[in-house]
This record gives C-alpha cells, sequence and structure tokens, in this order.
C-alpha cells in the first residue's frame, strides 16, 4: 500500500487580499478628516463674530489687499497643476517631469507664502494686528492656522522633491509622493474656502 502522505498534493498558498485602502491612504485621510474639523470649528468662530458684528471690518481698521491676495489665490491654484504633473509623470516613470513639476510645486508653495507674510507685514504696520481688535483677532487666527499648515505641507513638499531628484521613487512605489498631494490638494481647497470667506464677505 502507497504511503498516504506521500499521495497528499499540496495545497495552494492563498494570498491575503489587498485592502481596498492602503494604511498609509487611511492614515493621510485621518489626519485631513481632523484638520477639518479644525478649521470647520475656526470657521465657526469667525462667522459668529462675523454675524454679530455691526460694522465688519471696523472703521478704524485697514482693508484687507484683496487684489494682491487674488493673485495669490491664482498661484497657490496654479501649484495644483503642477502637482498633479508631477503624479502622472512618476505614474508613467517620467523621472524628468517629476522633478520638474515637483520643483515648481515647492517654488510656487513658497511664493504664495512670502506674497502672505508681506501682506501682514504690511497689515500690522497699518494698525491691524491680534490685540487691535476682534477683526484682527479672528483673522490672524483663521488665515494664520491655513498659514501654518502651508508651511508643513510646504516643508513636505521640498523633502519630497529633494527625495525624486535622487530618485526615490518609482511607478510602483511613490506612496509618499501621493501622500504628499493629497495634504497639498487639501491645504489648497481649503484656501478655496477661506479666501471668499475672509476677503470677499
Amino acid at each position: 500500500m502507497a504511503d498516504a502522505g506521500a499521495l497528499a498534493v499540496p495545497r495552494p498558498a492563498v494570498s491575503e487580499p489587498a485592502p481596498a485602502v492602503s494604511n498609509t491612504r487611511l492614515a493621510m485621510i485621518i489626519v485631513i478628516a481632523a484638520e477639518s474639523m479644525l478649521f470647520a470649528g475656526l470657521i465657526g468662530t469667525y462667522l459668529v463674530f462675523r454675524l454679530a458684528a455691526h460694522d465688519w471690518p471696523p472703521p478704524d481698521q485697514p482693508r484687507l489687499p484683496l487684489a494682491m491676495t487674488a493673485v495669490n489665490t491664482l498661484v497657490l491654484l496654479g501649484s495644483t497643476l503642477s502637482m498633479t504633473r508631477a503624479l502622472r509623470a512618476v505614474r508613467r516613470g517620467d523621472r524628468v517631469t517629476l522633478v520638474r513639476a515637483a520643483t515648481l510645486t515647492t517654488i510656487l508653495g513658497v511664493l504664495f507664502l512670502v506674497v502672505q507674510g508681506t501682506e501682514w507685514v504690511r497689515l500690522v504696520q497699518h494698525g491691524l494686528t491680534l490685540g487691535s481688535s476682534m477683526y484682527g483677532a479672528n483673522f490672524y487666527v483663521l488665515i494664520g492656522c491655513h498659514g501654518a499648515h502651508v508651511l508643513i505641507a510646504v516643508t513636505w513638499l521640498a523633502i519630497t522633491t529633494a527625495l525624486a531628484r535622487r530618485g526615490a521613487f518609482r511607478a510602483t512605489r511613490h506612496a509618499a509622493l501621493e501622500m504628499c498631494a493629497l495634504y497639498w490638494y487639501f491645504v489648497c481647497g481649503l484656501w478655496l474656502v477661506l479666501f471668499p470667506l475672509v476677503y470677499l464677505y
């Protein structure tokens, strides 16, 4: 009689199905959701004071630089196009275009911060400070919080761009770039809410 073990057919290994959402993407979604709740609270606070005020801004406070900020908004929107180009480049293995697009995105992000910082310096010189009025306090808390997030995103962009220059990303391995792009889209999209709320309303 043949050995029963010799007749046994080995079963093929069953591979675990890939998760619908990777852990990295899930973590970024959670971060963005938490940041969204933070800004929802800040925007709610801004609206409470805005709707309760008889004059907004107060007559003795300087007006916000609408034209310059509108141009700066276009700069930020332009950075989303270059970021999208970087993502498309890495997915097709085009390292040269990836590096150029990522570098341009970083430059546009830095330019946005520089222009915004210049605006704040001028506003402070004209009397709009955190302590000058509730209008000034709300402006700097809300827009300043967004500026801090842009600074974090730009720093992340600079690191990601440096990694791209070193060839760290491939068509099959670029999760870090995708997460950076998601966060950048978030801060840019958030500005599209804050700009009309604070500068136009």
